[in-house]
């Protein structure tokens, strides 16, 4: 994997099978045009934060759910053309009309800094946006990468952590303004993938108990850190 389009948005959670319906018309568009991997995650744990959360993020009202969703490429050029084709395809038109209001919806790319695989089949995926300062990359590199170790070792079934490229300003939101980011600062789209919610849950309470992730410095303000535990809806 080279290059991740990762988007959040705010659904109605009354509209939850509209979305999966437009999510899976559009899956076979983004893989005709390049995509490997789309995978859309409804909202199952997502806490609220003292500073930055998920729902904030996209301005989420009391009866919307968040969405986390990302698209695989195997280049940038690839999901910059991909883009172009699926925003003025024909087909897209035949959709209909988005079941959710693309205005709070948050989009960008991303290029993995990480992506450690192991081994089974994703039921569940914890996701997160971090604000990091430009300077702190390789720190944060190898903070995650030490992580990422431990993180398969209880369960994980894959982490990736991926850095911004293009991360565009909104009118309304976006990325830089769901974490708080400062001009020195990037934003990290970052995933952990796992077999159940359960296997996550354990995993972990065997990492926050491991002695190996004592003692360390984090290469960003953790209090502007979003995070989240999200069910696949779509994983195509």
């Amino acid at each position: 994997m080279t290059y991740v389009q990762g988007f959040v948005v705010a659904v109605p959670a009354a509209a939850k099978d509209a979305y999966l319906s437009l999510a899976a018309k559009a899956a076979p568009l983004f893989k005709e045009f390049g995509a490997r991997r789309h995978v859309e995650a409804w909202a199952d744990d997502v806490p609220d934060g003292k500073v930055t959360d998920f729902k904030g993020a996209v301005r989420a009202k009391p009866d919307e759910v968040v969405v986390f969703s990302w698209i695989e490429y195997p280049s940038k050029a690839v999901a910059d053309a991909a883009q172009a084709k699926f925003m003025s395809d024909p087909r897209v038109k035949d959709m209909g009309e988005m079941p959710f209001d693309g205005q709070r919806a948050i989009m960008g790319g991303f290029t993995p800094l990480i992506d450690e695989r192991g081994s089974g089949r994703t039921g569940y995926v914890d996701g997160y946006l971090v604000p990091v300062p430009t300077a702190n990359k390789d720190a944060y590199r190898a903070m995650a990468t030490k992580a990422a170790a431990l993180l398969k070792e209880f369960g994980a079934v894959r982490v990736v952590e991926a850095w911004g490229d293009d991360v565009p300003d909104g009118k309304v939101t976006d990325y830089k303004g769901a974490v708080k980011a400062t001009g020195d600062e990037k934003v990290v789209y970052s995933w952990v993938e796992w077999p159940s919610r359960a296997v996550r849950d354990e995993g972990w309470k065997k990492m926050m108990a491991d002695e190996r992730m004592r003692g360390r410095d984090m290469p960003f303000d953790g209090k502007r850190l979003i995070y989240g535990g999200f069910a696949p809806i779509l994983d195509a």
